[in-house]
């Protein structure tokens, strides 16, 4: 029996690696599993290429928990190992660097993990336990060894009676760590981590129901067995060719996934890439809210079919995080846990790949079935308005197949919608406005007023629909939005069959005088006439658009930075139709008190209507009704 050190430089290693990774100290299961994964893939290629002379048959992982005796044993059929490998991989640890990144890291270091990144996948067993076992034989013809460490430097080492090829790691699991020996407790983490391991892995035994026989009575139980528990799906979906896979398939795989979703996705997208990275994953689109915040974080990060983290910054545009699915690749660059990205070439090149095939995807939707596309569209609109925001080449690709619906429940491309309205929706700059509603109930009655002048009126109600309209502003010529309650519905080129105003001049100068001495001198409404069609409502409040805009960025956290100033001042415009009846009336009445409160009474309606009539002049309002109906 041989005994010595384990070559590392720093002798209170196995301390500092519970420290370190405490936070994330349940990865040990998945790094042993992993690593008896690689032991009998290995193995897989060494027969197929008949290097190694044996037969692979069909291995299995086993994890066994001991209560009783504290123990967890971890089995592989694998390559195995001989007497100096275990030497070479168990004994002689690199880690040269571990004072240098502890003194580098002193305070930071908790979070950060070591696992890998200095080889240590098999040591982070002592994270959990006090004592670590390692039966090994090789697939070589050469004799079992026994590894034993009991978490100091020490180690022990010596012949091993296993006849069976492969490894059995055997943890004797820590009193702070009597957690890691109870099923459920197993059962979820190998559920989390190795969900999808290429390898079947087993964990106990489950019961299973049988037919009853042909002779049973109907109130006979039906019999049941005892049956190998396997709690993986080593061939998952996203392995396989899209050729090979129906759209079932990728519907049962999600819920596979996600079996408390009971929404089925929309569409998805399978990714196969092999050069310049392998990257291999389906994406799916499920329905989306406009709460942004609760949609992140479902897209699964697998390396090799091992699951590393549900954290996909960096590798997937922040736009595409809403999605759901997952993505495997080998090439992905992660620190020591396997939980943390480094940022380099690579990483982009995934994340500009994956955001080229969703905008491909969407393409060859919009050209192939755009019916399909329209019907979904309100559920996904989100990920592509904040992905034209955040990403320029998305942009491009985006602006040929974007949609834009109408309050009728019509779609537009922006170049079809701009063919649309460029006969009757240009202001006297020769911009063409884009008529908006953001909310089809709040502002229906401008919605009819638009639509009754001819004017086509979108329906954008998105939380981030604003910030894409500064953009499309910007990167398109001659062209402005403005919500159907702003003033620029007042501003646009009159058609030719304009109408005409039954006052005069002077009845005009007249009203403008009687409704704002009612309003005040410093009254932030200011009257503006207009001859409309007679059965339009007779008073309409609008707001600038400008001033609109500055508020809502003052509310985000912009206006008041960005100008210097406190609260916006409340601006709005009183627009009057001349040929309405009560205009008239308003106009004709000699009365000064009844004028006064015809006037009030119109005023208020139109603040109703816009949201503005709250507190005390609500219930002025509603006291003045009554009076005026009884």
């Amino acid at each position: 029996m041989a005994k010595g050190k384990i070559n590392v430089s720093v002798d209170n290693i196995f301390p500092l690696i519970k420290k370190f990774l405490y936070s994330d100290h349940e990865i040990f299961l998945r790094e042993l599993i992993s690593n008896a994964t690689d032991a009998t893939s290995k193995l897989k290629h060494l027969t197929s290429i008949g290097e190694a002379k044996v037969e692979y048959g069909n291995p299995i992982i086993e994890v066994k928990a001991d209560k009783e005796g504290k123990k967890l044993h971890i089995i592989d059929q694998g390559l195995g190992m001989t007497e100096e490998e275990v030497k070479k991989y168990i004994n002689e640890v690199a880690f040269s660097g571990a004072e240098e990144f502890l003194n580098k890291y002193e305070d930071s270091a908790k979070d950060s993990g070591i696992i890998g990144h200095f080889g240590l996948g098999f040591y982070s067993a002592f994270m959990v336990a006090e004592k670590v076992e390692l039966i090994t034989k090789s697939y070589k013809d050469e004799p079992g060894v026994h590894w034993s460490c009991d978490g100091s430097p020490n180690f022990t080492l010596k012949k091993s009676k296993k006849e069976n090829r492969g490894t059995e790691i055997i943890l004797h699991i820590a009193e702070d760590s009597l957690e890691f020996l109870e099923d459920n407790r197993i059962s979820e983490l190998l559920s989390k981590y190795n969900k999808f391991m290429p390898i079947p892995i087993k964990f106990g035994t489950k019961t299973e129901t049988l037919p009853k026989p042909e002779d049973a009575k109907e109130e006979d139980a039906a019999p049941t067995v005892e049956v190998d528990n396997f709690i993986n799906n080593p061939n998952p979906a996203w392995t396989k060719q899209p050729a090979d896979l129906k759209d079932e398939d990728y519907k049962s795989f999600y819920r596979e996934m996600y079996p408390m979703q009971f929404e089925e996705p929309l569409f998805h997208i399978h990714l196969n890439v092999d050069y310049p990275f392998n990257l291999t994953g389906i994406l799916y689109f499920p329905k989306l809210s406009n709460d942004l915040s609760a949609q992140k974080d479902r897209i699964q990060l697998y390396q090799n079919q091992v699951f590393v983290t549900d954290n996909v910054e960096g590798i997937v545009p922040e736009f595409l995080t809403m999605l759901r699915g997952v993505i495997d690749s080998p090439d992905i660059p992660l620190n020591v846990s396997r939980s943390y990205l480094q940022a380099d070439g690579a990483v982009k090149k995934i994340s500009s790949y994956i955001s080229r095939k969703v905008a491909d995807k969407l393409s060859s939707l919009f050209k192939n079935n755009r019916e399909d596309l329209e019907a979904k569209w309100n559920d996904i609109k989100i990920v592509i308005e904040y992905g034209m925001l955040s990403e320029d080449k998305f942009f491009e690709k985006a602006d040929k197949f974007a949609l834009y619906p109408t309050v009728d429940g019509a779609f537009y491309t922006f170049d079809e919608l701009q063919e649309k309205i460029k006969a009757n929706q240009t202001d006297k700059d020769d911009k063409l406005v884009v008529l908006y509603a953001s909310d089809k109930e709040a502002q229906h009655s401008y919605i009819e007023t638009a639509k009754a002048k001819g004017y086509e009126v979108l329906l954008l109600d998105s939380p981030i629909i604003g910030h894409l309209m500064q953009k499309l502003e910007t990167s398109k010529e001659k062209i402005s939005f403005a919500r159907v309650d702003a003033d620029h519905i007042d501003k646009l080129i009159q058609k030719e069959d304009t109408q005409i105003s039954k006052l005069s001049d002077e009845e005009k100068e007249t009203l403008k005088v009687d409704l704002e001495k009612v309003f005040g001198e410093k009254s932030s409404y200011t009257v503006q006439l207009e001859a409309m069609e007679s059965d339009a409502l007779p008073f309409t409040i609008t707001e600038p658009e400008f001033m609109r805009r500055m508020k809502e960025m003052q509310q985000t956290g912009g206006g008041g930075g960005m100008f210097g100033m406190g609260n916006m001042p409340e601006m709005y415009n009183i627009v009057v139709n001349t040929n309405h009846e009560l205009v008239g009336e308003i106009l004709n009445t000699k009365t000064a008190k009844k004028k006064e409160r015809l006037i009030n009474q119109s005023l208020d309606l139109a603040k109703l209507s816009k949201g503005l009539l709250k507190g005390a002049a609500m219930t002025e309002f509603i006291k003045r009704s009554y009076e005026m109906v009884k």
